[in-house]
């Protein structure tokens, strides 16, 4: 590429959770996806466990006390922001470069990872795999391949290494 032309700027929406199989996807993509260069951004996406309605078994529902509400609401927000702090340390350790920006969304994560890359229309989505075998991911889902059959952009599934 001629110094005239400027490095095509790219989006790179990475799924961010608790798990450690995220930040090795993250790792991952800061070591062979971002170059020193670049015109990158990397778009750290958490999702927040959707608020339930629970009901009881005569089928009159209840809602928790606002009090209650409350510490989940603020638990849910202390988690999302632990996991993004670790997210961004890493990504200034690893490419102290690259523009982060951040985003916290309520929902299921396949719903909210879905609508973000579809809004967005990154260039590539990230996301870390669990790793679980056919019979657990019958039971418990898998949100990256939920995503890889459901959005319209590239989907680099990064698996961990084998402990």
């Amino acid at each position: 590429m001629s110094d005239d032309v400027a490095a095509k700027e790219r989006t790179i929406l990475v799924a961010v959770d608790e798990g450690d199989e995220s930040m090795n996807a993250l790792s991952w993509c800061l070591n062979n996806i971002i170059s020193a260069d670049s015109n990158d951004t990397l778009l750290l996406l958490y999702s927040k466990p959707p608020r339930y309605l629970y009901g009881s078994m005569d089928g009159t529902g209840y809602l928790f006390s606002p009090e209650v509400m409350a510490s989940m609401q603020k638990y849910n927000n202390d988690v999302a922001s632990s996991v993004l702090v670790k997210a961004k340390r890493l990504c200034e350790q690893v490419a102290p470069n690259v523009r982060v920006e951040t985003r916290v969304e309520d929902g299921d994560p396949r719903d909210v990872i879905c609508g973000v890359a579809e809004k967005l229309k990154p260039d590539v989505l990230v996301m870390g795999s669990h790793g679980y075998g056919p019979i657990k991911r019958a039971f418990l889902g898998s949100v990256s391949n939920h995503c890889a059959q459901n959005v319209n952009c590239p989907v680099l599934i990064v698996k961990s290494p084998k402990k």
